[in-house]
């Protein structure tokens, strides 16, 4: 494992959003969702994610998450991805959301 510095750590700009709209994205070259997510002062964002396997559109939209939202956009098929959206890897490549435990300001950013 390589460390970094809390100077490197803080370079990374996370921040809490909610989940705003969600769609199919069956360009993705994964099973993927197109997401617009909200961080307040921040605005609206969009980023994909693969996270069908354990999560149905509904239950996505209106929940918070964590971004990194210092990362340079990236396209991915037709869609700019503008964040990166955090989870947990488990060993079956499921992807669990990593969100706060209770209701906080959207755009406030996580250390």
């Amino acid at each position: 494992m390589t460390q970094i510095s809390y100077a490197d750590f803080e370079k990374v700009d996370m921040r809490v959003g909610k989940i705003a709209q969600v769609e199919d994205f069956p360009k993705a070259r994964k099973p993927s969702y197109k997401l617009w997510i909200d961080f307040g002062p921040l605005g609206i964002k969009k980023s994909s994610a693969q996270i069908t396997q354990r999560y149905g559109k509904d239950e996505l939209k209106g929940r918070l998450a964590i971004a990194v939202v210092n990362f340079p956009p990236r396209q991915i098929a037709d869609f700019m991805s503008e964040v990166l959206l955090l989870g947990v890897v488990l060993d079956n490549n499921e992807v669990v959301l990593i969100q706060p435990d209770s209701s906080v300001p959207l755009g406030k950013r996580i250390l």
